[in-house]
């Protein structure tokens, strides 16, 4: 049977086929060094499943670190010294698997929504894929380009402001936008305490009550395009997100996806 991407139990040993940092030599002494990280965090970094299910997980009392339940997720742990479980079962790290998604209009980017709506793990449900997390957002009503992996430290490097990723978006809006209202986006507004601006906005094309325009973002925050546009009275009809760094959307039809290559994983690695 394929295994579902959302419980946070396949913990079955594989061998990671992608390595994105050369390995270091070990320090001397290392065998007394404290454990780096707290249990949660080590459950994510092995990419078993998300922090915020490890935390829930060792919660319930369902880990154990060398036999014994640990309820405390911040509890340090060591998975190179010590035998850590979940649900019985030994965990190991993960096979490190990163896709594009083709994220269609309507879908929640969310592992289970209260509501009962469709999410993304739906269109994976079948593909036999370990736990997923998504690298980003995109909003119900947004579509596009969707990343998603289990290399936590892979995916904080793109999501974290400080690395100012580009984002290529493709916007329909209700109206004809003036050279104004397009430097008007870049130099941006200050909207409910934040700083919303574009670092670059351009003319696509036009028809006679709509338009199409590009714009770039380096840093991604809620609703970002559909607040610094409402800001100047221009609402969105249309949002498609076609490129993250390089990588672009291409040709991948709507609700399907594809394995990176390992090039695109290097080349994302190093925005």
């Amino acid at each position: 049977m394929p295994r579902d991407p959302l419980p946070c139990r396949d913990t079955r040993r594989v061998f990671l086929r992608h390595s994105m940092r050369p390995s270091r030599p070990s320090k001397p002494n290392s065998a007394s060094q404290p454990p780096r990280h707290g249990l949660a965090r080590v459950l994510s970094k092995l990419g078993v499943c998300s922090r915020s299910q490890a935390e829930k997980a060792v919660r319930e009392g369902r880990v154990r670190v060398d036999g014994k339940v640990v309820l405390d997720p911040e509890r340090p742990a060591d998975a190179q010294r010590q035998r850590i479980t979940l649900d019985g079962e030994a965990v190991a790290a993960s096979e490190r698997v990163y896709i594009a998604l083709n994220k269609p209009r309507g879908i929640v980017v969310s592992a289970a929504d209260e509501r009962g709506r469709d999410t993304v793990y739906d269109l994976l449900k079948s593909a036999g894929l370990p736990w997923l997390g998504p690298v980003g957002r995109l909003d119900k009503a947004s579509e596009g380009l969707l990343l998603l992996s289990n290399d936590s430290v892979w995916a904080a490097g793109l999501t974290e402001p400080k690395h100012h990723v580009d984002k290529t978006y493709h916007v329909q809006i209700d109206s004809i936008p003036d050279q104004a209202l397009l430097d008007a986006l870049v130099e941006g507004v200050v909207e409910q305490g934040e700083r919303l601006a574009a670092r670059r906005a351009v003319l696509l094309r036009q028809g006679e009550k709509n338009a199409w325009l590009e714009i770039v973002l380096d840093e991604g925050r809620n609703r970002h395009i559909r607040r610094l546009l409402a800001a100047h009275d221009v609402s969105v009809m249309r949002l498609i997100r076609v490129a993250i760094g390089a990588l672009a959307l291409g040709e991948l039809a709507k609700g399907q996806w594809r394995h990176l290559t390992e090039a695109e994983v290097r080349a994302l690695a190093q925005l």
